[in-house]
């Protein structure tokens, strides 16, 4: 891969990859981190990484960078929602009330992907976060297309359930 490549990659799919990574981090900091050494592992491979399987290259390689960071944490804590979070709903617009519900919704549904099994985790994420096609993700996750959908279909229904029980929970 030539240095043209590497920029012309690089510029396709930052936005991608730091999506993805904010979304499985729930951390902006780490996720650019990741993002970060995604692309010193992919110069460094360069001679290695195909043009044309590069982008699943590249998600693979930050999966793998997200969950190493994640088994590095040594505690969990409990999620806090602040103005830093990627999907900040707040508008100028918006009322307290409106800003505090979608706050606690957000909180709600990033713990109740915590609790997805990662293979789902990963592919609710980059198809509902960041947008792939179901043949991106099964390219880049090197699963078969219709595992991706099963897995997928599980992943929301797991997701559904889970809302739903905590929001009868709550207006009750």
């Amino acid at each position: 891969m030539k240095v043209r490549e590497f920029e012309r990659l690089v510029g396709e799919s930052s936005d991608r990859l730091f999506g993805y990574a904010v979304h499985f981090l729930a951390n902006r900091e780490e996720a650019q981190d990741v993002v970060q050494d995604v692309y010193m592992r992919l110069w460094d491979n360069r001679s290695l990484v195909q043009a044309d399987g590069a982008m699943g290259w590249l998600i693979s390689v930050t999966r793998n960078l997200c969950l190493d960071r994640l088994r590095r944490r040594k505690v969990r804590s409990i999620v806090t929602v602040d103005s830093d979070r990627v999907g900040d709903h707040a508008t100028s617009q918006s009322s307290p009330e409106d800003d505090a519900s979608a706050s606690v919704f957000e909180a709600l549904l990033i713990d109740a992907m915590e609790n997805l099994p990662e293979q789902q985790k990963s592919i609710v994420i980059l198809r509902e976060m960041i947008g792939m096609s179901y043949q991106e993700i099964s390219d880049a996750l090197d699963l078969p297309l219709t595992t991706v959908k099963v897995y997928l279909h599980r992943g929301r229904r797991h997701l559904r359930r889970q809302l739903a029980t905590v929001i009868d929970s709550e207006a009750v």
